[in-house]
């Protein structure tokens, strides 16, 4: 799963624009979608489905050219095929493909929802040697079977529960790419993704098989960022950040990372109203030039590292209709942590409020909570973690096992919801909030990652909620 050598040469003078990335469809609703691509140049984008089509100029930033297309007025519940073009050319769908046409398919007004998700992908030759390591690719085996099943089978939308690509622990193909590039600095993170540019290559590698490449095209996905994104381990604690942040290669990284973050995965998780009062969108649209766009999008980048309030990572995503409805409410537990051993959190107090306003809301037949980290653990793993919150940050016993229990968060990656011990009662709370209303949900579910396994684990509130709806999905 290399990347597409074509897309590093330069685009030859006069030849027609063609799309590196993308199609990708993002948000739909029951009359709306949002398809993003990522051009070779700059060039007009059209978006064309149902009788109806939206244009867009690319805009660029560090060398690279984007669209955001949001096509309105679609009808609710029904299935259209749709073509991108590129300068009036048609770009999508390629010839010669084995798989389907690219189709939308707006929101149904009932309360049924198919949701696949997932975390924690590495790109790796589809190989043998790729297989033992990695296992299959389940994005490319949800792929080829879709491919053969009736659309009423397929998943209405996808959620990317985080780690989509590994900054810190590249492919072997990309990783000696980066080896030859950074002949200069630290020699442990000569391997490792350093700027915005390098990014790009990430996402290139990841979402460029033809399997990937015509999932994204068809479901809807929403995604969040988790360490990896970054590195391993990041915000997992003060002691790891301080040490982070004097490493000469942060800047570059962090900056790449919530800008190209921003970029190929952000801006598809809001709807077209908030994509219509989001200021950084509005801005970087409206700069004279790329220059102007990519100073201004790593400004962006650089404070939402040094000052996490500044910006929201957390979004949320309705299914259905006000009669019917499912929400998914998507917390960054990353980003937005509280670091003080003396008050940690998970999530600050401005994201918190947040989550609680769009959780909380009225007339929901199903809630889901999508969170990159487990809440809920098996039980010696959650004691492990809450032993560890209470030796650090109530110093249970004493100064000296404080520090020692800090040096074994670390090494341990000890950094779910249970080792930030006033987050998971927060959590709990919520979950007692919502199952205790007068009309609660017929389920809350939590969709989780990270942990390179599966399992499912049931919550026991400590009173049952006074009606449950009969469960439609």
């Amino acid at each position: 799963m290399g990347t597409d050598a074509a897309a590093d040469r330069p685009p030859v003078a006069g030849a027609a624009p063609r799309l590196l990335l993308g199609p990708v469809l993002r948000h739909v609703d029951e009359t709306s979608a949002t398809v993003w691509v990522e051009t070779d140049r700059p060039c007009a984008v059209e978006l064309r489905a149902a009788g109806r089509e939206v244009r867009e100029v690319t805009w660029g930033v560090h060398g690279h050219h984007y669209a955001l297309l949001v096509l309105t007025g679609l009808p609710p519940a029904s299935e259209h095929g749709y073509e991108v073009l590129l300068d009036g050319d048609v770009a999508w769908p390629e010839p010669g493909t084995r798989f389907p046409p690219s189709v939308i398919r707006t929101v149904r007004p009932d309360a049924s929802l198919r949701l696949a998700f997932g975390s924690c992908r590495r790109c790796a030759p589809d190989d043998g040697r790729g297989r033992r390591t990695f296992g299959v690719d389940a994005l490319a085996g949800l792929a080829e079977r879709m491919a053969v099943t009736p659309h009423g089978e397929w998943p209405d939308a996808l959620f990317l529960a985080g780690d989509q690509i590994y900054a810190d622990d590249p492919s072997p193909e990309l990783r000696k790419r980066l080896r030859q590039v950074h002949r200069g600095g630290a020699r442990a993170v000569r391997g490792e993704v350093r700027n915005y540019e390098e990014y790009t290559w990430l996402y290139l590698e990841s979402w460029t098989p033809e399997p990937v490449r015509w999932l994204l095209s068809t479901v809807p996905s929403a995604m969040i960022l988790d360490d990896h994104d970054l590195r391993d381990d990041w915000n997992s604690s003060l002691s790891w950040r301080e040490w982070a942040t004097l490493q000469e290669w942060w800047p570059g990284r962090v900056t790449g990372a919530f800008a190209s973050y921003w970029v190929y995965q952000h801006l598809g998780n809001l709807s077209p109203a908030e994509l219509a009062e989001d200021a950084v969108f509005a801005a970087v649209r409206a700069a004279p030039d790329d220059d102007a766009r990519t100073e201004l999008l790593d400004t962006f980048a650089r404070r939402s590292d040094a000052e996490p309030t500044s910006a929201r990572w957390s979004y949320y995503r309705d299914f259905g209709t006000q009669d019917h409805r499912i929400r998914l409410v998507v917390v960054d537990c990353r980003c937005s942590r509280r670091l003080d051993p003396a008050r940690r959190a998970m999530v600050d107090d401005v994201e918190w409020r947040w989550v609680l306003d769009q959780a909380r809301v009225a007339n929901l037949d199903h809630l889901l909570l999508g969170t990159t980290l487990p809440v809920l653990l098996p039980h010696g793993i959650h004691d492990v973690q809450g032993w560890n919150e209470a030796v650090t940050s109530r110093r249970a016993w004493g100064p000296l096992v404080a520090r020692a229990g800090e040096w074994l968060r670390r090494v341990m990656d000890l950094e779910h919801w249970a080792a930030f011990r006033d987050s998971l009662d927060r959590m709990a709370g919520l979950l007692t909030d919502v199952a205790g209303t007068t009309d609660p949900p017929a389920s809350v579910l939590i969709l989780s990652g990270d942990i390179h396994c599966s399992y499912t684990a049931r919550a026991r509130l400590p009173s049952p909620p006074p009606r449950r709806r009969r469960c439609t999905s």
